[in-house]
């Protein structure tokens, strides 16, 4: 995961620095009057639990990735009003100290984990495709690349593989089919900045299962927020 992060974010600085020195070039020839900004996005956030049963709170690698690209059509002359609809992935860690297992019965088993008891490892890791909508509102001009940008939306997406880890000392649990997991991924999401760095957020609008409650009858309304940074380009 960490070698996944580093090649990340070479690939972002490899990103900025080739358009960067095209655009300087770019700026002595005609001037686009039918120009569209920020079409492809690639970002890592920082995954925090909520909503959830008492004493359940992040613990160990909680982030995630996401890439892919946004359709801007503006909709008024001056084009710094638009709205945007793509196509995305992400793939998601969530460290916590939730267990998620199964009885003998191959009933689902949703325990808080106390300080008392010791493991390695405890999480949830999934990979969603996710199609983003946006209504964009931004500075720029035909012949500014930099610009404030104020993006909020919603992401509907669908998470097409999952799995629960839990590892401690001689015991490795791994849990790929859990019928209270809903695949139906909806977020609201809020990106704002300047230029190149700009801040990313989301919160779940629907909870991650359904009809779930925990061994001692806390209602499993396992929803997250994702903090971090989102980089565009053309």
């Amino acid at each position: 995961m960490l070698n996944s992060f580093k090649i990340l974010f070479l690939s972002i600085g490899l990103l900025y620095v080739f358009p960067a020195l095209s655009q300087e070039k770019e700026k002595d020839t005609i001037v686009d009057e039918k120009y569209r900004e920020d079409q492809f996005y690639v970002g890592l956030t920082y995954n925090i639990v909520a909503n959830v049963p008492n004493d359940v709170k992040t613990r160990g690698l909680s982030g995630g990735i996401q890439l892919g690209y946004l359709r801007d059509m503006p909709i008024n002359k001056r084009r710094n009003v638009a709205i945007a609809i793509g196509a995305g992935f992400a793939f998601d860690q969530f460290g916590q100290n939730l267990f998620i297992g199964e009885d003998l019965n191959e009933n689902t088993i949703f325990k808080v984990l106390d300080d008392d008891v010791d493991f390695n490892q405890n999480r949830i890791s999934m990979a969603t495709i996710e199609v983003p909508i946006q209504f964009r509102w931004r500075t720029s001009t035909a012949e500014t690349y930099k610009f404030w940008r104020i993006y909020g939306g919603v992401r509907v997406g669908y998470t097409y593989w999952y799995k629960a880890i839990f590892k401690q000392p001689g015991n490795d649990v791994g849990q790929t089919d859990i019928p209270e997991f809903d695949k139906l991924r909806l977020a609201a999401t809020l990106n704002f900045g300047y230029n190149t760095f700009n801040f990313f957020a989301s919160y779940s609008i629907n909870p991650f299962f359904k009809d779930a409650t925990t061994t001692d009858g806390q209602k499993v309304d396992f929803k997250t927020i994702k903090l971090g940074l989102i980089f565009y380009i053309l």
